[in-house]
């Protein structure tokens, strides 16, 4: 195998492990327990990474606030079912493009690329999804989650594979 094309196997295959990760996750995110609450509960927001959902909920929402977020959440939901299970559509396919044990370069070049486009369009909701639950904040709950965003980027770095402050 020449050397570029194992480049591109590398790329394509690494690059599918992200897109699958992505996709997985944004799927759980919908689905529902038996509390009403999906199982990414603890993740969700991926603008604020891991604890989003622990920082409002240590905000002392009112049961007015709780009720609204969880319908804009189950909005969320709904409205982007379809594009989620597009998504799943496509890894599906994706999987398929290796069947076989034979790996088919330009089958998976093309199912990354659409599902490039349905991930943009899945972050773009999550952003829209942000911005509708923190208009449910007051100026105050808005600065105290300001704060343990920054506290959390102080522990834990400011992105991904980045290590917070190490004590030498």
């Amino acid at each position: 195998m020449k050397k570029l094309g194992k480049f591109k196997l590398v790329a394509i295959a690494s690059l599918s492990a992200v897109v699958l990760i992505a996709g997985s996750i944004a799927f759980a995110q919908t689905t529902k327990t038996g509390d009403g609450q999906g199982p990414r509960r603890a993740w969700h927001g991926r603008s604020e990474g891991f604890g989003a959902d622990r920082m409002f909920a240590r905000l002392n929402l009112t049961d007015d606030q709780k009720a609204k977020i969880k319908q804009i959440r189950e909005g969320f939901g709904t409205a982007n079912k379809p594009l989620l299970d597009q998504l799943k559509a496509k890894r599906q396919e994706l999987r398929q493009a290796s069947e076989g044990g034979t790996f088919n370069e330009a089958l998976a070049t093309q199912k990354l690329t659409e599902m490039a486009g349905l991930q943009a369009k899945l972050m773009g909701a999550r952003f829209q999804l942000h911005q509708q639950m923190l208009s449910v904040l007051t100026p105050e709950q808005k600065t105290q989650l300001d704060q343990m965003k920054a506290q959390f980027k102080a522990n834990h770095g400011t992105g991904r594979g980045q290590a917070g402050p190490r004590e030498d």
